[in-house]
């Protein structure tokens, strides 16, 4: 049923059964949407996540999904469109990246995360626009990066495709709002979930870094998924409504 925060449907969240996609989806259904979701490779973490929606009230399902396989993103998208409009799209699938500095990117691994990234953000926009204009509208939501404001050394396969996609949703804002599409970014900073803990784990990030990065923040921790939660929720909902083409930062002040 509709509510004053979504119409009646479905948010997808790309990239649900990760640490911040998952909150991600837990915040959607306790704001009151149904939820699709989808995991690349880790579906015990994806029916985790659908258990999570469902205690919250909501209905779930997951789906496996490679971004970068354009026929798979048509077919899933056209498939969940014709169940129920997608009123929601939330992009939270990244690749699982390295930290080299620009001088010791090879143009093999260069390539790879670029294509990966912003040619599957592109699939997923492609395959999922017309069917959002055809109801009515709808919004995206991207997380990015707050590398954006302020260049973190090593941080290049993170944020170099992060701008481009944030260049889209700038061109999808001002190309769709007139059709009622929304688009717009959460700029993250270091969250503690997801790619933060294997980096953490495998001594990548150490208490030497993690002194200095949090020496720079105006907020002297990291952040919680639930709190980029927070953010997607408000971008994708009706309280947004006169909201887009805008980043929001939920980096605990890195870029000021």
């Amino acid at each position: 049923m509709n509510t004053p925060d979504f119409p009646e449907g479905i948010a997808l969240v790309i990239g649900g059964s990760g640490g911040m996609g998952a909150e991600i989806c837990v915040e959607l259904a306790n704001a009151g949407s149904d939820i699709a979701l989808t995991y690349n490779g880790n579906e015990a973490r994806a029916l985790e996540t659908v258990e999570r929606v469902k205690a919250a009230g909501k209905n779930a399902t997951c789906h496996q999904l490679s971004i970068g396989d354009e026929d798979r993103v048509i077919g899933l998208i056209n498939e969940l469109a014709q169940a129920q409009r997608i009123h929601t799209v939330v992009v939270a699938a990244g690749s699982d990246i390295d930290q080299p500095l620009i001088r010791d990117l090879s143009p093999a691994n260069w390539r790879k995360v670029m294509d990966a990234d912003v040619a599957g953000f592109f699939n997923i926009v492609h395959a999922s626009l017309p069917h959002m204009k055809a109801a009515g509208g709808g919004s995206y939501v991207h997380i990015s990066s707050a590398g954006l404001h302020k260049w973190p050394a090593g941080d290049v396969l993170s944020v170099a495709p992060k701008a481009c996609i944030e260049s889209l949703i700038q061109g999808i804002a001002k190309e769709e709002g007139a059709h009622g599409i929304r688009a717009n970014s959460v700029a993250i900073g270091v969250i503690n979930a997801g790619i933060f803990k294997r980096l953490w784990a495998d001594g990548t990030f150490d208490q030497a870094w993690a002194d200095a990065v949090q020496a720079g923040l105006c907020v002297k921790r990291w952040g919680e998924p639930e709190e980029v939660a927070h953010a997607v929720v408000y971008l994708a909902s009706q309280k947004a409504g006169y909201v887009t083409g805008q980043m929001i930062s939920v980096d605990g002040g890195y870029g000021v």
